[in-house]
């Protein structure tokens, strides 16, 4: 079955430990099938913008806990020049996590275009903030 398409973000947090408000939303799109998770790495800035990456198992045991479910299938996916970027973008006395995924969801699609003879010929993300201008210009219009 084909992959479906794959993305990374880096999300910023203040402070520099991992609370884990994020993993119920996280686990949701993991355990529907809608993502699958191909690498997680943990990223620490500190006040002087020295920056440290982490894997799952060499953060606090407390802090580790609530991000089991989640952990990458393919741990090393992302380099150290990765990381590098990444950190260089925190703010300091920030942590981050860059996940990679998977868009699961669209293997199936994929699949069926495949099947189809079909290709791919354009994929762009259209930023939100351009979707919620236009759905308000055509409020107006109304």
């Amino acid at each position: 079955m084909p992959r479906g398409p794959l993305e990374y973000v880096i999300l910023e947090f203040p402070g520099n430990r991992f609370s884990g408000e994020i993993v119920p939303a996280l686990h949701e799109l993991v355990s529907t099938g809608v993502i699958r998770i191909v690498d997680l790495v943990f990223i620490k800035k500190n006040g002087d913008g020295k920056v440290e990456s982490l894997e799952l198992s060499a953060l606090d045991p407390d802090e580790a806990a609530v991000f089991h479910a989640l952990d990458g299938e393919i741990n090393g996916l992302l380099s150290e020049h990765d990381i590098k970027l990444a950190g260089d973008q925190l703010q300091p006395d920030c942590s981050a996590a860059m996940l990679v995924w998977e868009n699961s969801w669209a293997s199936r699609f994929i699949s069926a275009v495949q099947n189809a003879n079909g290709r791919l010929v354009a994929h762009e993300r259209i930023p939100v903030e351009v979707f919620e201008e236009a759905v308000a210009a055509a409020k107006a219009e109304v």
